[in-house]
């Protein structure tokens, strides 16, 4: 028997390759003899730096940055050698705002979106800059920012100004006083570099479906500010393209991770599905031929997991693949009804009534239980070879 177990983080517990190793081990005590492969997902959101890096045989790395609250923080990112247009190879480097300014680094009491900033982000591509690095792998998902990319520009070199000349500073609440942009002292090699984005978000950066409207309240943002900040994005939008040359603002995706999306697509970036990044890297296509059963997982599925969560991605793939999909998720939300068409079966990986801080402590041991039990199932079933 084949398994292919593809999970994606769950979230604030356990890492996809976490989670993907603890899936392997149930099925291993159950069919010591079964063949698993283990492929760590993601869509660009949290665990994106990790699934790439396993996927492409790369290293982790860490370093100091700018964290989103303006404290220091440790990001980590990713380096792994790829093909050029050359004979020789060269490095790229993944990044993801979950792990830069991402909702992990920001408590509840607080977010506020005025008080953050993407800086950090600038503050690594710089750092790769320097080390000759000229290709990017950035996810977009899990951000506690919206600033726009403001603070990713200014740590590149631009530099913006209030309505006085006073520079500022690069956070959520500079969008308001943004009058002026210079970007002569922009980075001139990131004219050399291919920046990809990995994000299934398309939301533009403005109006009713932009990224201070449809994210912005779960980052902290009052009604008033939301309104203040989809205005002032408009406005930051027109001066920066005033100054660049070019307008992205209306572009699939512009709105991803606070606006970041909307400034790397200025700066030439170019944008691609989370999921297909990351699937491409690991070879899933090729891992799922001949695979009887397929097992993934995040850490809270409902109906809304149809819309371009990873779980319904990879089982639409092994369903082209002739192999059939279980999902186990931290929790089963109330509406699962369309949820279950797309899997085989769908469970819920708490045993008991837990509070959600227990429900995360021990993540590792309730997955853990219910893999092994779903996959006993499967022996019980199982018709005589």
């Amino acid at each position: 028997m084949k398994f292919v177990v593809a999970p994606d983080s769950y979230k604030e517990s356990l890492t996809a390759q976490q989670a993907a190793t603890t899936i392997a081990a149930a099925i291993g005590e159950v069919f010591p003899d079964a063949k698993v492969e283990i492929v760590p997902m993601a869509d660009g959101g949290e665990g994106t730096v990790e699934a790439l890096t396993a996927a492409a045989q790369g290293e982790l790395a860490q370093c100091e940055v700018t964290g989103p609250l303006g404290r220091a923080i440790v990001a980590k990112y990713g380096l792994f050698e790829s093909p050029s247009q050359s004979a020789s190879r060269e490095t790229t480097a993944v990044l993801d705002a979950a792990s830069i300014f991402g909702f992990s680094l920001v408590s509840a009491h607080e977010r506020d979106p005025y008080l953050t900033t993407s800086a950090g982000m600038g503050e690594l591509v710089l750092r790769l800059l320097d080390q000759g690095i000229r290709k990017f792998i950035i996810g977009l998902g899990g951000s506690a920012t919206n600033d726009g990319g403001i603070g990713l520009l200014t740590s590149l070199g631009a530099r913006f100004y209030n309505g006085n000349g006073d520079l500022l500073k690069g956070y959520g609440k500079d969008l308001l006083q943004a009058k002026k942009v210079n970007v002569e002292e922009l980075d001139q090699r990131l004219s050399q570099c291919h920046i990809v984005i990995a994000s299934d978000v398309r939301n533009p950066l403005c109006g009713p479906q932009g990224a201070s409207v449809v994210y912005g309240p779960q980052k902290g943002a009052a009604p008033e500010q939301v309104a203040a900040l989809d205005r002032a994005m408009d406005d930051y939008s027109e001066l920066l393209s005033e100054a660049i040359g070019r307008n992205m603002k209306s572009e699939p995706g512009a709105g991803a991770a606070g606006g970041v999306g909307y400034a790397l697509l200025t700066l030439g970036a170019e944008m691609a599905s989370g999921a297909d990044v990351i699937a491409s890297a690991a070879r899933l296509k090729d891992k799922l031929a001949g695979a009887d059963w397929v097992i993934t997982g995040e850490g809270k599925s409902d109906n809304q997991t149809l819309y371009g969560k990873l779980p319904v991605y990879v089982a639409r793939l092994a369903k082209e693949a002739g192999a059939r999909t279980i999902l186990l998720s931290g929790s089963l939300g109330a509406e699962t009804d369309e949820l279950e068409r797309e899997f085989a079966a769908c469970f819920s990986c708490v045993p008991r009534s837990m509070s959600l801080t227990d429900c995360l402590v021990q993540a590792e041991k309730n997955l853990f239980f219910t893999a092994r039990n779903v996959v006993r199932l499967l022996g019980a079933v199982k018709p005589e070879s």
